[in-house]
């Protein structure tokens, strides 16, 4: 009998029950999706970087390292394995495309994953180990012959087999381009033994035995030991970085960090959001059903039997939401995670398997445990005393006359707002999880349309407004000299810079000497307001303007690598950068006596003939369309943020306005009975939501606000972008929180035109 009971309840508190049900799913479903997105991302990075023997350490020379530096290295206590790398990036002949030729004499150290073809044969005279992802997208197969040109001359190899390489999980020729593009950059690898048969052509006046400018190390050393053990081994300063440092490691952790931000954030919302109006809910049904737990205790039914059947509602509710959230999450975990999804066309990785953290099972069961819980005391509390009192029908606690009530302002409100406000004072807990329902809307679309607006800001800052040029040319630094460089951007019209490495306190950032006459490249501060570099002092990034607490007027002292020297400047300003950099002028640099190398010019030509100094070029047009692919995962998680927006404020304002209807079933009725028109009595429904959407968008816009500028700071820092809300996305979210809000109440208000007057006011209060 129970059981009918069971289903007749849950079909009468249908809309209850489904709208608590998608609140349940929808929590956990977001829960999981994030949780399974990073844990995911770590467990497969963790499985390529193992299986690959992913460096600890590079140790970079402008000069190259010998098979003895190489033994040096591997004597140092705490050394597990080295070898001796090279890396360059070469013109495939007939194309415009990019590849990194690649080096290792020992594959144990940051080696190769075998996709398709020949294992990889370190004796091999003309094999080509290509990326499996370029040649994809290039439609490159097994068999195919490349050239590739490395300034103005060329080698020729077949491809073997096609890899993917830990050292190139994130596929970027430099820090200036955010998204990979394998349609014109990749990379591939070559034989020692083909190295040494392409050196009288590629490497002229080059000893064979130092070509290699990098030195892949394993150690479980800390930094500090390390580099000063390899600078006692090797006599000398060198720049030294950790894998934290690599972009490869770097960039695939800090997407790893990013989703657990995310996950401790918006999932939190959504989880907390529903467990309360669950909590809310529960206790309005069983209120409702008073008179039936009364009737069942006046049948003899015990009152664990009635606990057990009401408490049922609850788990069903907890099982059935965490059931559809759990496939909903793994299905949001799969949109990110997937070979073709958005992730792929960042990360390049050889396995796509998704995993769960083992805290999200035990939080699932934990929500499942307390949805019963609540739905256990809901029931227990109307249980109390004997049948008698059960079987009368749940009165509202009786509300006491407010002073406001006894102002004049208050006697002069219209009949309308008086019944609302007190309604909302009467029922507090209905009113409240209204609010949190439309803050939590107004935090989604203002944080996720103002990161569109950030995003579209950086992009017009730093792409449209500070690169003023087309082309960018990369020289030659080992051969090139500073007159020579300086009389090619002359003839190219150009503007240059010359970058290199330098070390402030432990770690290593880049130092960049620009030469700025003909405007195209402009430097922006913290306020994305354009600055000219003046020529009495350096400028700082605005991470290391953070990290060392330094202001303009401060010193700072760096060291640059492959020297003993050190120089102190003074900060001129802060820049807003791309990179952790110190930029100065030429001008300063000349007075400080630094000692620096032209290694980039800045032009407005595209068709750049070829040069013996030139490496290769880079179009303006390549970077930005590296963006607009990552504009276009943007927008794909901006439309995600909207529809959950969307979605969590229809569930919330639904099941809460429901919950009203009901409670205020009898008011309704009588005002009815009293003469009041469907239509006054709809808008006075309507307006208490009105009211309390208002009171949520007022919150949630600088809840949006601090929400958006927490995320920025802890996911994008690495861009230093500024924080950017256009009145659009204000008017956008405002309108949109209010639309459905008002089609909510709409929805609610017409069931008002079923009230059966004579039925309700029978009942007993």
């Amino acid at each position: 009998m129970l059981l009918k009971k069971l289903l007749r309840t849950l079909w009468r508190y249908k809309a209850q029950f489904i709208s608590m049900v998608i609140m349940i799913a929808l929590g956990v479903g977001v829960f999981l999706g994030f949780n399974v997105e990073w844990y995911s991302l770590s467990r497969n990075t963790n499985e390529i970087y193992e299986a690959t023997h992913f460096a600890d350490y590079r140790i970079y020379s402008e000069s190259g390292f010998s098979a003895q530096n190489l033994q040096k290295v591997l004597a140092i206590p705490g050394v597990k394995d080295a070898t001796r790398y090279l890396a360059i990036n070469t013109v495939v002949k007939g194309e415009t495309d990019v590849l990194s030729l690649t080096v290792s004499e020992n594959m144990n150290v940051s080696g190769i994953l075998l996709m398709a073809g020949q294992e990889y044969d370190p004796e091999d005279p003309d094999g080509l180990w290509l990326s499996n992802k370029y040649a994809e997208v290039n439609g490159i197969k097994l068999g195919d012959q490349l050239t590739l040109s490395y300034k103005t001359l060329s080698v020729t190899g077949r491809v073997k087999g096609l890899v993917k390489s830990s050292e190139y999980l994130i596929c970027l020729p430099d820090e200036t381009q955010l998204m990979p593009d394998y349609s014109s950059y990749g990379y591939a690898y070559m034989s020692p033994v083909m190295l040494k048969q392409a050196i009288p052509a590629l490497f002229r006046g080059l000893v064979g035995d130092s070509l290699y400018y990098q030195i892949n190390v394993l150690s479980d050393l800390d930094k500090p030991a390390f580099v000063a053990a390899a600078d006692a081994a090797l006599g000398s300063t060198w720049l030294v970085l950790s894998k934290d440092e690599t972009i490869s490691w770097a960039e695939a952790q800090g997407e790893i960090q990013e989703g657990i931000t995310m996950g401790s954030i918006l999932p939190v919302l959504f989880l907390g959001i529903a467990v309360l109006t669950m909590v809310t809910t529960m206790h309005r049904i069983t209120a409702s059903e008073k008179t039936q737990i009364g009737t069942l205790k006046a049948l003899g039914f015990r009152d664990a039997r009635i606990m057990r059947h009401y408490t049922c509602y609850a788990l069903m509710i907890g099982l059935i939401g965490s059931a559809l959230g759990t496939g909903l999450g793994y299905v949001l975990g799969w949109y990110i995670m997937n070979p073709g999804g958005a992730m792929a066309t960042y990360i390049d990785m050889p396995s796509w398997r998704l995993y769960a953290p083992t805290f999200c099972w035990i939080v699932i069961m934990a929500i499942i445990a307390f949805l019963t819980l609540i739905g256990f005391l809901s029931v227990r509390q109307m249980l109390r005393g004997s049948a008698a009192d059960a079987l009368r029908p749940y009165t509202p606690k009786r509300m006491k006359h407010l002073k406001i009530e006894e102002t004049r302002f208050f006697k002069r409100l219209g009949f309308g707002v008086k019944w609302n406000l007190r309604d909302c004072l009467r029922h507090k807990s209905r009113s409240l999880m209204t609010l949190l329902g439309v803050v939590g809307c107004m935090v989604l679309l203002v944080g996720g349309l103002g990161m569109k607006d950030t995003a579209d800001f950086f992009v017009d800052s730093f792409f449209d407004q500070a690169i003023n040029y087309k082309t960018r040319v990369n020289l030659d630094t080992e051969h090139v000299t500073n007159l020579q460089a300086q009389a090619l951007a002359d003839e190219m019209e150009g503007d240059w810079c010359a970058s290199s490495s330098v070390q402030i306190g432990d770690r290593g950032f880049e130092l960049d000497v620009y030469s700025v006459t003909r405007g195209k490249v402009l430097f922006p501060n913290e306020d994305m307001k354009f600055t000219q570099l003046s020529d009495d002092g350096a400028y700082v990034c605005m991470r290391i303007a953070r990290d060392f607490g330094l202001r303009p007027g401060d010193s700072l002292r760096f060291s640059p690598y492959g020297t003993d020297k050190t120089y102190t400047v003074t900060v001129a300003g802060v820049l807003s950068s791309m990179s952790e950099s110190v930029t100065m002028s030429a001008t300063y640099a000349d007075s400080i006596g630094l000692d620096y190398t032209v290694s980039q010019i800045f032009t407005d030509l595209t068709d750049i003939a070829p040069n013996e100094y030139i490496l290769n070029t880079q179009t303006k047009q390549a970077i930005m369309d590296s963006f607009e692919t990552f504009m276009a995962l943007m927008n794909t998680m901006i439309f995600l943020l909207v529809v959950a927006a969307v979605v969590l404020g229809v569930v919330v304002l639904y099941n809460l306005g429901v919950m009203s209807y009901t409670e205020r079933y009898r008011e309704m009725a009588t005002l009815k009975v009293l003469g009041f028109k469907d239509k006054k009595i709809a808008r006075l429904l309507i307006g208490q939501n009105l009211w309390l959407t208002l009171i949520g968008i007022l919150l949630g816009l600088p809840a949006g606000w601090g929400v958006l500028s927490y995320l920025l700071h802890a996911l994008a820092a690495e861009y230093e972008m500024k924080l950017v809300i256009g009145p659009v996305t204000y008017i956008v979210s405002i309108l949109l929180t209010f639309g459905v809000s008002l089609i909510v109440g709409l929805m609610v208000a017409c069931k008002n035109r079923r009230i059966d007057m004579v039925a309700a006011l029978k009942i007993e209060e």
